[in-house]
């Protein structure tokens, strides 16, 4: 007998390890209930991910269910948030089971370990795709924004840039590495990026503005200066580099214009004013996450790179998904 959809949910989706007291009713009907803390507000967010622009038909279902639901739960993490829901539209040319039962797997997992519960969605029929909505809780006033950064006020990101670039070369046969460790660990990050959920939560206190780097820190970073008024200068030389990046690209160069500019890197990016700067280590370091200064807040409207003081005329830009 042909499976349809309501077997699918039933036998894909009803069953999960999460069940939160914040959600009264779930999956298997018209709507999912659920509550709001008091003294909170909302954090929402969509994004969909699409077979041969996000990821290759011969993507590994679990990776590909992991970077959708982390790339989601970074948008909270840009704002503060702490997780709790995601809803998922789920588009495919078949009810394949086999490829439903992997992607599964990774989903829950990570869904599992940041306690988020699935309350609801759609399947259908169509071009391979996926839309998730997460929501999470922020105090109230306290969400971070792209539009507090002023003038004066330092420029952070955290972990380190431009693998996820690397990774993505890698797997789309642009170049090759034969320290297949090397090209694991790239890949690898390029595919299961993790959420900085605990850092976002941390910098409520301390960062003016913040985002998550999607499309490439130099496109991404010019959101804040959009929104807040203000421009930017970046000391390249301070950006931060995996060691398996510098192994992966030697010219220092062309690894530091890969980070500028590489996107799905998950990392956060967040401005700082002047006196907070000295609690940034400390905040950090109780989340385990590695944050770096790489630049300053200045008047005008735009990133500007230099070196050792000296502006730099490297003409680079992120990812657009309706460029050519």
């Amino acid at each position: 007998m042909a499976t349809n959809e309501f077997d699918l949910i039933a036998r894909y989706f009803s069953q999960q390890a999460v069940s939160r007291k914040d959600v009264p009713l779930a999956i298997g009907d018209d709507c999912a209930l659920l509550e709001v803390p008091s003294g909170s507000q909302l954090a929402v967010s969509t994004d969909s991910l699409v077979c041969g622009t996000h990821f290759l038909p011969d993507a590994d279902p679990a990776l590909v269910a992991h970077k959708a639901l982390a790339s989601n739960l970074s948008d909270l993490a840009a704002m503060g948030a702490t997780p709790a829901w995601v809803s998922l539209a789920l588009t495919m040319p078949e009810p394949d089971e086999t490829w439903l039962a992997r992607f599964c797997e990774g989903f829950f997992a990570l869904a599992e370990y940041y306690q988020v519960q699935l309350v609801g969605g759609d399947t259908t029929k169509g071009p391979l795709s996926i839309t998730l909505t997460v929501h999470g809780f922020v105090p109230q006033g306290q969400a971070l924004t792209r539009s507090g950064a002023k003038v004066g006020d330092w420029v952070y990101v955290t972990g380190n840039l431009g693998d996820s670039a690397a990774g993505l070369a890698l797997l789309l046969n642009q170049q090759h590495s034969d320290d297949a460790q090397l090209a694991a660990t790239l890949l690898s990050r390029h595919y299961e990026p993790q959420p900085r959920i605990l850092a976002g939560q941390a910098l409520r206190d301390i960062a003016s503005a913040a985002l998550d780097i999607s499309d490439g820190l130099i496109s991404d970073l010019g959101h804040i200066l959009k929104r807040s008024g203000v421009g930017a200068e970046l000391d390249v030389d301070a950006l931060p580099l995996s060691p398996e990046l510098c192994q992966f690209m030697p010219d220092r160069d062309k690894a530091l214009q890969l980070a500028l500019t590489s996107g799905e890197e998950y990392e956060l990016c967040f401005t700082v004013p002047a006196q907070n700067r000295g609690a940034v280590d400390t905040t950090m370091a109780h989340t385990g996450v590695k944050a770096t200064c790489i630049g300053q807040i200045r008047a005008g409207s735009a990133v500007s790179l230099v070196r050792d003081g000296q502006p730099l005329d490297w003409q680079l830009h992120g990812y657009d998904h309706f460029a050519e």
